[in-house]
């Protein structure tokens, strides 16, 4: 048998249940990202925003960089840009972190992370950069959906390649006492 949970308990479960799937769409925005070339599979990266979705790049380098880009239908078509033959990234790895979600109501809420984004493209130069993500989350068909993701630069440099043939440096080994 089944007890009722306390209405508090129901509450806090709720949202503890909230901030994990909006966690999950994020982590499965940036493994497609991750992997953003002829085979991503373009409807799931869509589906992952509400119809009414807004993309944008916020402050000087990504408002002029990126631009809004409103519907999901206008992201799907951004997203479809960066899925040609060859893959305009060679090498695309996102990393988060300053993780904060918090629900704003039963069906929205709301994240912030920090992240570094490590890419090699087709012709070969590689770039660092690190960006503040803010986005605003919606229950949509049952899911929950990026309803507004914002992402403003905090710095962008290029870098010689991340992943060359030199050996990995570590320290010397201790000698043994004799």
């Amino acid at each position: 048998m089944t007890l009722p949970l306390p209405a508090d308990l129901a509450v806090r479960l709720a949202r503890f249940e909230a901030e994990a799937a909006v966690r999950a769409c994020m982590v499965r925005y940036m493994a497609l990202c991750d992997a953003l070339g002829p085979a991503t599979p373009l409807d799931e990266l869509a589906g992952l925003f509400t119809v009414d979705a807004v993309w944008e790049g916020i402050g000087e380098k990504y408002a002029k960089t990126f631009g809004r880009i409103a519907g999901r239908a206008a992201l799907r078509e951004m997203f479809a840009g960066y899925m040609v033959e060859p893959s305009h990234f060679a090498l695309n790895v996102h990393f988060l972190t300053s993780e904060l979600i918090r629900t704003t109501g039963p069906e929205t809420a709301e994240g912030t992370w920090i992240m570094l984004q490590t890419s090699t493209f087709a012709s070969g130069a590689s770039h660092l950069n690190a960006a503040r993500l803010t986005v605003d989350f919606r229950l949509e068909d049952g899911a929950w959906r990026m309803s507004h993701f914002r992402t403003e630069n905090l710095f962008s440099r290029p870098v010689d390649g991340w992943n060359r043939p030199d050996p990995v440096p570590v320290p010397a080994p201790i000698p043994a006492p004799e």
